[in-house]
């Protein structure tokens, strides 16, 4: 019972961080459940589901269809679909039911694309592991379907890869151009937000692509070995309120928790301080110190929280430390509790 989450909710599961990616990319999107996880994706997770229109369905299967694995009915559908919605490729996302009764996720791709005439990318998630595993297979695949040539490279032009609500807090790219614009670049696009699967396409036209979350790390190396593009780990921060308040910080030993990429950053830019990184998610051994460690539960976290003076995390984390005494500032992390980064 020691993982057993007695004041959080459940984490953002990996079917999520799929729909997260290719929420914004063009495509028509199925969830293959029975309706339950498509609104927990479209109602908890993915907050542009109330700003920005995406083709996003659930498979609606019935028991039988489930038991007996009735692939077919979900093409037919499908190819409905398919009819309806101008789309530029099909998706299906795994959940616990597809996982349960081991449905073929390649003869299902294969299917479809005979079908519909569309390419097909097929995720074998469960609902069961975290996002960010979601999120690193969407981007991985991505990069095998689509691109697959060298473009000229565009002088000025950088690519930002891990831009989703999930992993940034915010619903829309503008602030983050805005702040690598500033850094000297004249063309930023944030790839899967307020971009399009064109510009996944000449990816390998940047001068240079930041990454702004670990489940994208592995498509970078991709890039950068096939097509020679360079990157670099980094995190935008747009919200000036956390730096102030983590600046005013003086001789304390400082914890900060949110994705790697994200408490790396604001560790270099208050650094002077023993700092420590966690994450509930997944860390990168390349970029990771010697005091970083991985959540396993709120057990832990009570116990390594008394090391430390100052613990930079989403305020909903109080509800876990509440025996905490030292000094808490907030640091919003859309994928543990649901809340934007406003203003």
């Amino acid at each position: 019972m020691k993982k057993l989450l007695k004041h959080m909710s459940p984490l953002a599961p990996d079917d999520s961080g799929v729909s997260g990616v290719l929420y914004e990319l063009g495509g028509i999107i199925v969830i293959i459940d029975a309706g339950g996880c498509a609104g927990n994706v479209c109602g908890f997770d993915e907050p542009r589901w109330f700003e920005k229109k995406s083709a996003i369905f659930s498979a609606g299967l019935r028991d039988m269809d489930a038991i007996l694995g009735r692939d077919e009915r979900l093409v037919r559908k499908l190819c409905k679909v398919c009819r309806q919605v101008d789309a530029k490729f099909t998706a299906l996302i795994g959940t616990p039911v597809p996982a349960v009764i081991a449905t073929d996720f390649k003869a299902l791709k294969k299917k479809c694309e005979k079908e519909t005439g569309l390419k097909c990318l097929a995720f074998d998630t469960t609902g069961t592991q975290y996002y960010d595993r979601g999120e690193e297979k969407a981007y991985n695949l991505l990069l095998e379907e689509f691109v697959t040539k060298k473009y000229p490279t565009q002088k000025g032009k950088l690519g930002i890869l891990g831009t989703t609500p999930l992993n940034m807090s915010v619903t829309n790219a503008e602030k983050i151009c805005s702040h690598y614009k500033e850094e000297g670049f004249t063309d930023v696009v944030c790839f899967g937000m307020d971009s399009s699967l064109e510009d996944i396409e000449k990816i390998t036209s940047c001068e240079k692509i930041k990454v702004t979350a670990p489940s994208a790390l592995g498509a970078a190396r991709k890039l950068k070995k096939e097509f020679g593009t360079e990157f670099e780990y980094d995190f935008p921060f747009t919200d000036g309120n956390i730096l102030e308040k983590a600046a005013e910080l003086a001789d304390k030993k400082v914890l900060i928790i949110h994705q790697q990429a994200a408490a790396n950053k604001l560790r270099t830019l208050i650094s002077g301080r023993q700092t420590d990184c966690a994450s509930w998610f997944s860390m990168d051994e390349e970029y990771t110190s010697s005091g970083d460690f991985t959540i396993s539960s709120e057990q832990m976290l009570r116990e390594k929280a008394r090391e430390y003076d100052v613990i930079i995390a989403d305020e909903l984390m109080k509800r876990i430390l509440r025996n905490f005494k030292g000094e808490f500032i907030d640091f919003p992390h859309f994928a543990f509790s649901g809340r934007l980064i406003r203003g």
